[in-house]
């Protein structure tokens, strides 16, 4: 066995090393963290429980010397009992991957073909100006790259990755479309420009076909040899482009050897005539010329030059080390590029006039400069009819080919021309599937997973290389793009903003996970990046600045309401916590104000999805308005919730669009668990001050501990001065118990979604609201927060009032008056004129025959003492109780009778809930909220507020 493998197999024993509390507990290790990157499986950790049984699992058991844990482990075999491995993927350092690849791309035909006329038209001062404003955007720019790319790894997926995985989805989707398009049309563009050169080099001006078909022609020949280059591998790719900037370098320096060598006569017949300081002063100060000559319209000329700068970032997943290699490579890329265009613009307008006629025969005899207009005239060259008539052809304002006829050789330029092209149009065309492809991967858009499949050992994109040929082609035959070019810049500048707003975010929102290595950045300079980059798209082209915006809000668009299930811990999570933080601490020095008051529930759902109907009733009214927390009480006997378990009932909340918190709470009883959660529940302001709880049913089948459960339950709430709400569905809630089991929750769409009267609509139904009780007005408010919503807003609301024949019409009007006051547009208000009758004598007795069960008939056994039976059934009614309540119990019989008969065909009911007294036996209570309740189709819900007023018809 060689050296490196012991070396290997020595650090996999460190990796199992126990820590020195126990031998299961290790030692902290970096595997053990790979499950937060994409794609990883983490190494196993001992959990929390494993740890606390640890003595009885692991006694007797023994270590060896070196402390390394007997206990299996995730290695499986070893080094030699492994087959061959495959190579390696190619991987590139920070000069290879990012500062000559973004130096290529900086370096295009814009250099050659286009700077000499921009310092002709601005002047050396204003081109320094334009240079050094491109290089502030980029370099801010390339600060955030920066910072962003030392925040943990980079995969594949370059600025698309890096914004998405700051600013969210819903923008780092957008853009990843769009910056994947702007890079294949990018490379597009740079083959036309290649094309051109090729077509205006042809000898004698012969065409194949004609001047627009020829460019088509070696465009699509070009494209399709760059694709071949790519598809055969990065390798090929890196080494073509080691060979593009070995030409530039070549050709740059042949041009500044150029500068020095002492000008021939046809030379200076095309008005090149060596570093002289007049020609310098001349050209120092602007010439605008024609309708395009503008200081903005030159900056729009030059400004493509900087779209280069992220090719480096976009094949973040083929370097070494991406953390080191973007800052270093990018930073240094702009510096040598920046001096390579400061020095090229400054050493033309030092040897160039801006005019000359290229004829031999305009050059001056003796030193007659009589009528001679132009600098030329000094260095004994009349180029004054060309000048005059506005005709010259040569010049630094009227040639592109000024650097060539500068330099030595001037071939050598023909092949910085080619290098240039040729190197950013491949850099585009590999930029934009790698970018793509990460893209697809993550599922944001549909139909595109297709081109989300890698290749060989680099993964490479295949799929997405053809696709993004497919659309150069496109664009190369259409052979005229200059409008789409606009469309490129403001893409890239949009690109831009982006990435220093996702900086600047991250550093704003002061997230724990943000800790960027690199240091070198300011969240103020990131946000001055962003501005500066959204007002350059509209002064460069506001057309293209709108359509691009346009584009990205469709997308955006598109995501924020397909919601992709992704987490990717993004700033606009850590910012939307800090405004949640932040509002809330302000809100707990508010006092509370009943115009603002909201019901604020605690819903004893147990496990949400088995209760579906208790949930979508309480969501119909808070949704959007007020707080809603599922309180799910576990009892100590059964086995605490697990961790999968409850986030697949989120999971299950989130499907059914259900705003609100979930919280297990293990405890001893129902009671015990709703009083803790009564405390405990909710932050400062945003605390419960409405308990809901579902009817308990099967109260008659029930043990009468579970019924003084119940009941306790209800008196606490009280006690804690919270309103209560009680929801009794007719049919049940037990019925959707087969469709919904807590145990065996998937992901599966809405499969496990069971519909419920409260998510249908309504129509015409009413809502019959029974206000027997002043409760402060939460009676009143719940009904109205109900047609606020569109399933309910045709409902119409009927009030019933307690009353007698002779004042009716008074009490009504007077209800119609109040309600109007508080602005509830009710349509009807009925006052129970007959609620002091006696009730039927067949459901008075079918009332007493249903608590027959629970009574004690303590006074009519003799022989027995009352004490003697309370002992051994404390819970049951005594005949004294249940005469002095009989009143009560009459009362209650009757107004059921008075519900069934008008609202059987309601779409919901609401009943003021009688408060327990102290003394009243639990069984009794119950039965008494049984016949309030019974009888009717539609949902009950039995509802009082805390007695503190929530509505008020006062501004103040």
């Amino acid at each position: 066995m060689d050296s490196s493998a012991l070396e290997r197999r020595g650090s996999r024993a460190e990796l199992r090393r126990s820590s020195l509390y126990s031998t299961l507990d290790l030692v902290p290790q970096l595997e053990h963290y790979a499950g937060t990157l994409p794609r990883k499986q983490a190494r196993s950790r001992p959990s929390l429980e494993a740890l606390r049984r640890a003595f009885e699992d692991v006694e007797g058991t023994s270590t060896t010397d070196s402390g390394v844990n007997s206990l299996p482990t995730t290695d499986n075999g070893n080094e030699e009992s492994q087959g061959p491995q495959e190579k390696a993927p190619t991987r590139f350092g920070w000069i290879i991957g990012v500062m000559v690849r973004c130096m290529l791309n900086i370096w295009g035909v814009i250099l050659f073909l286009r700077l000499s006329l921009i310092t002709s038209q601005a002047g050396i001062l204003l081109t320094w100006l334009i240079i050094l404003m491109s290089v502030i955007v980029t370099s801010v720019t390339a600060l955030s790259i920066s910072a962003i790319a030392t925040n943990g790894r980079v995969v594949s997926g370059g600025a698309y990755f890096m914004i998405s995985r700051s600013l969210g989805p819903e923008i780092g989707g957008p853009i990843g479309m769009v910056f994947s398009f702007a890079n294949a049309l990018a490379c597009a563009l740079n083959t036309v420009g290649f094309a051109e050169v090729v077509r205006d080099l042809m000898m004698f001006n012969v065409y194949m076909v004609d001047e627009i078909n020829d460019v088509r022609i070696v465009g699509v020949i070009t494209v399709t040899v760059l694709l071949l280059i790519s598809l055969a591998g990065m390798e090929w790719e890196s080494k073509t482009q080691i060979l593009f900037f070995l030409v530039l370098l070549i050709s740059f320096s042949n041009y500044i050897v150029g500068t020095f060598i002492p000008p021939t006569t046809e030379k200076q017949a095309v008005g090149i005539f060596g570093y002289r300081s007049d020609i310098f002063v001349e050209n120092l100060t602007p010439d605008w010329r024609g309708p395009d000559g503008s200081f903005f319209q030159m900056f729009a000329i030059f400004f493509p030059s900087a779209i280069g700068i992220l090719s480096g970032a976009n094949i973040s997943g083929d370097l070494k080390d991406p953390a080191t290699a973007i800052p270093k490579g990018t930073l240094m890329a702009i510096f040598w590029t920046t001096i390579s265009y400061l020095v090229i613009s400054v050493t033309v307008g030092a040897c160039v006039v801006r005019d000359a006629s290229g004829n031999l025969t305009n050059i001056l005899t003796g030193n007659i400069t009589d009528g001679c207009v132009g600098l030329a005239c000094k260095m004994g060259w009349n180029f004054t009819e060309c000048i005059q008539s506005k005709n010259c052809t040569y010049g630094l304002a009227n040639s592109s080919k000024v650097l060539g006829q500068v330099s030595g050789l001037s071939y050598l330029i023909t092949a910085g021309v080619f290098a240039a092209s040729l190197s950013s149009a491949l850099g585009f065309l590999v930029s934009a599937p790698k970018v793509f492809q990460c893209l697809c991967r993550d599922k944001i858009y549909p139909y595109i997973g297709f081109f989300a499949k890698g290749y060989g050992k680099n993964d490479e994109p295949l799929r997405a290389y053809l696709l993004c040929y497919v659309i150069a082609v496109a664009f190369i035959l259409i052979a005229e793009l200059n409008t789409i070019a606009a469309l490129i810049s403001n893409f890239f500048l949009c690109s831009y903003s982006l990435i220093n707003f996702s900086c600047f975010h991250a550093s704003i929102t002061n997230s724990p996970g943000w800790r960027p290595s690199f240091h070198y950045y300011s969240k103020w300079t990131a946000l001055f990046g962003a501005v500066i980059s959204v007002v350059l798209m509209f002064l460069f082209t506001w057309w293209a600045a709108l359509i691009t915006f346009c584009v990205i809000f469709f997308l955006f668009g598109y995501v924020n309401y397909n919601k992709p299930k992704v987490n990717w811990g993004s700033s606009v999570q850590a910012g939307t916590y800090n405004m949640a933080l932040s509002y809330s601490v302000s809100l707990s020095g508010v006092e509370d104000h009943v115009k603002n008051f909201r019901p604020q529930c605690l819903v004893l759902t147990g496990p949400p999805n088995q209760r579906p109907a208790l949930v979508d009733f309480v969501g119909s009214f808070t949704k959007h308005i007020s707080l809603m927390v599922c309180g799910d009480i576990i009892m100590v006997s059964h086995s605490t919730r697990p961790q999968d378990t409850t986030d697949g009932l989120v999971k299950w909340m989130n499907r059914r669009k259900v705003r609100s918190f979930y919280t297990p709470f293990t405890a001893d009883s129902l009671r015990a668990g709703a009083r803790h959660l009564l405390q405990a529940s909710g932050l400062g302001k945003l605390k419960p001050n409405t308990l809901v709880l579902g009817f308990k049913a099967n109260w008659r089948d029930s043990s009468p501990e579970s019924i003084e459960d119940y009941t306790n339950t209800i008196y606490d709430t009280f006690d804690s001065n919270y309103c209560l709400c009680i929801l009794r569905m007719m049919d049940g809630f037990q019925n959707f118990l087969e469709f919904s089991i807590a145990d065996d929750i998937s992901d599966k769409g809405d499969s496990d979604q069971i519909k419920t009267v409260f998510q249908n609509d309504q129509g015409k139904k009413t809502i019959d609201v029974y206000w027997i009780a002043d409760d402060g007005g939460l009676t009143l408010l719940v009904p109205y927060l109900l047609t606020r919503r569109k399933r309910w807003h045709r409902s119409k609301v009927r009030v019933f009032i307690v009353g007698d024949e002779q004042n009716m019409e008074e009490g009504r009007n007077e209800m119609i008056a109040l309600l109007k006051r508080f602005r509830l547009d009710f349509n009807d208000v009925i006052v129970m004129t007959d609620s002091e009758r006696r009730p039927l004598a067949k459901n008075l007795s079918r009332f007493v025959d249903s608590v027959a069960p629970f009574r004690l008939y303590d006074e009519q056994q003799e022989g027995v003492s009352v004490q003697e039976l309370r002992q051994s059934t404390p819970w049951k009614i005594s005949d004294k109780e249940f005469e002095a309540f009989k009143l009560k119990v009459s009362r209650k019989v009757r107004l059921n009778e008075i519900i069934r008969k008008n609202s059987q065909h309601a779409s919901l009911v609401l009943v003021s809930l009688p408060v327990p007294h102290s003394d009243c036996p639990s069984v009794l209570y119950m039965a008494w909220l049984d016949t309030l309740t019974c009888g009717l189709h539609c949902p009950v819900v039995l509802i009082r507020g805390n007695q503190q007023n929530v509505l008020t018809y006062y501004c103040q």
